[in-house]
């Protein structure tokens, strides 16, 4: 597929396409239009003698300084080169694709003051492979993501290094190889390509798209546990979530109730109710068992809802934002003029990001909560302690084996982090570049970690998998719905049953590529 720029209608579906499945993006024609005819109202407003910043001033507070029209050149190499100054890990590669993609996408609005030759050179770094090396720490999120995007733009002009078949190299003489020249930037475009947000929506879109797998993976998740723990499917019904109808809640206990159809294990309310035991004549009896599951389970599309409606605002935000002119100034072509603002802020992005990872990590926990469940004699109904095999008394075995309980150790360490993750980036700002950039919106902070929190939450559905396939083992997965009895065959596939003691980080890294495959919600439709 090639997905074609304009700046108004990049989809986060298109974004995936490009920068993990590998699909092409060209610049439109009328982008191309666009984009030159404000690269010419720029040049005819900077021989007029007109004062523009960034094109013949300085930057941020050195807006006061004013440079002749023959220094607008090297004023924009400089501006590159004195923001690299980046630290961390490099930005996976996924991230980088999609950060050139969206930076083009939006330089493509034809408002930057940018030929369109040089948006042209971001795209064929991504169709050579040829991807600038990114740390990811050093943006503020306004003047957009400055630190990070120079290691783009360095690229362009021939500096810094780019990965290119698994090797590092430096970028001139990848350039030199393929016969073709860095980029000499005239005036304003170093600005345009560094001041906007691109590289906080690169990350903002890996963790919406990843999110979305992780709701309906939870669901999953939620019936397996259902029918572990010889649940009450009736908490899912449709009257009790049409009677709070948040969309969210509503879809996904519909989900979870088509996940239980035709289970054996999981059970309609009055055959709960039947278990009880119920008075028998008496005025007073402990009952046999509860009629209800412990909120962990019977309230989980309140909360898998929460990160489906989150979703659904957070997705739009995230592709108004990639589809936006979000650098400064502006060149309005229909009236000549030129506009300072402050597009660049990723407000949007990062309030986006955090609302996102809140309502992502609280996944983790309840996935991990219904672990507890599972593996714990006292309130799985009466599975093996831990998951171990049902061994003979007499046997051997019998005491020697622990099963899942290191699991639930690791999965509960790794929700703990989750959750520390998810603290709101965007309300720390900082005034920064003598105290011009005086609010800033922390938008790179708010999307990295977001990212994070979402990978670590699939790390957390891979071990619950893992428990869940051994629960219903011991159960008799024969008797569990048609659906989960596939993302069980799907995971048995990859991975065998616990017999007996051993080292499991094989099987979780063996699920966790499965889950991030996308091929386990593939087997539900």
């Amino acid at each position: 597929m090639t997905v074609e720029l304009n700046g108004e209608s990049l989809t986060l579906a298109e974004v995936a396409a490009v920068s993990v499945r590998g699909d092409t993006a060209v610049l439109s024609e009328g982008s191309m239009t666009a984009m030159r005819a404000s690269q010419e109202l720029k040049d005819k407003l900077l021989r007029d003698g007109q004062t523009i910043y960034g094109v013949s001033t300085g930057f941020g507070d050195s807006v006061v300084r004013q440079v002749a029209p023959v220094k607008a050149a090297e004023l924009q190499r400089n501006l590159i080169r004195y923001h690299v100054n980046g630290t961390g890990p490099d930005a996976p590669a996924e991230v980088v694709r999609a950060t050139l993609l969206v930076r083009a996408n939006c330089l493509a609005r034809g408002n930057s003051g940018i030929r369109p030759e040089v948006v042209s050179r971001l795209l064929w770094h991504l169709d050579n492979d040829a991807l600038p090396r990114v740390p990811e720490r050093g943006s503020v999120g306004a003047s957009g993501d400055l630190v990070p995007l120079c290691y783009v733009a360095s690229a362009l002009i021939g500096e810094g290094q780019v990965r290119h078949g698994g090797e590092v190299l430096h970028t001139r003489d990848f350039l030199a190889a393929r016969d073709l020249a860095p980029i000499e930037l005239e005036a304003k475009e170093g600005l345009a390509l560094i001041n906007g947000t691109s590289f906080s929506s690169a990350f903002a879109a890996m963790a919406v798209l990843r999110a979305g797998e992780i709701v309906r993976l939870a669901e999953l998740c939620t019936a397996m546990t259902s029918e572990a723990v010889l649940g009450n499917r009736g908490h899912f019904a449709p009257f009790i979530h049409e009677a709070k109808p948040h969309p969210g809640q509503v879809s996904s206990a519909a989900a979870i109730f088509r996940l239980l159809t035709g289970s054996s294990l999981a059970m309609d309310h009055h055959e709960v109710e039947a278990l009880t035991g119920g008075l028998g004549g008496d005025e007073y009896r402990r009952l046999n068992r509860s009629v209800q599951d412990r909120y962990s389970i019977r309230c989980a599309p309140h909360v898998i809802g929460v990160l489906r409606d989150t979703l659904d605002w957070t997705r739009t935000w995230v592709e108004t934002e990639i589809n936006s002119t979000n650098d400064n100034p502006l060149f309005d072509v229909g009236s000549g003029t030129v506009h300072s603002g402050g597009n660049f802020y990723g407000g949007h992005i990062a309030q986006a990001m955090d609302s996102l990872k809140t309502a992502t990590a609280n996944i983790a926990d309840l996935l991990d909560r219904q672990l507890e469940h599972v593996v714990d004699e006292k309130f799985n109904n009466g599975l093996t302690p831990n998951l171990i095999p049902d061994f003979d008394p007499h046997e051997w075995r019998a005491g020697l084996h622990h099963g899942f309980k290191g699991m639930q150790i690791a999965c509960s360490a790794i929700t703990a982090e989750a959750l520390n993750q998810s603290t709101p980036a965007g309300i720390f700002s900082r005034s920064t570049e003598a105290h011009n950039q005086d609010k800033v919106s922390m938008s790179a902070i708010a999307a990295r970690d977001a990212l994070r929190v979402v990978e670590l939450v699939e790390e957390v559905v891979a071990i619950h998998l893992l428990a869940l396939c051994q629960a219903l083992e011991l159960r008799g997965v024969e008797d569990a719905s048609p659906l989960t009895r596939r993302a069980f065959a799907l995971v048995r596939d990859h991975v065998t049953t616990v017999h007996d003691d051993r080292a499991m980080d094989g099987d979780i890294a063996a699920v966790l590529a499965l889950v991030r495959s996308g091929e386990l919600p593939g087997v539900l439709s």
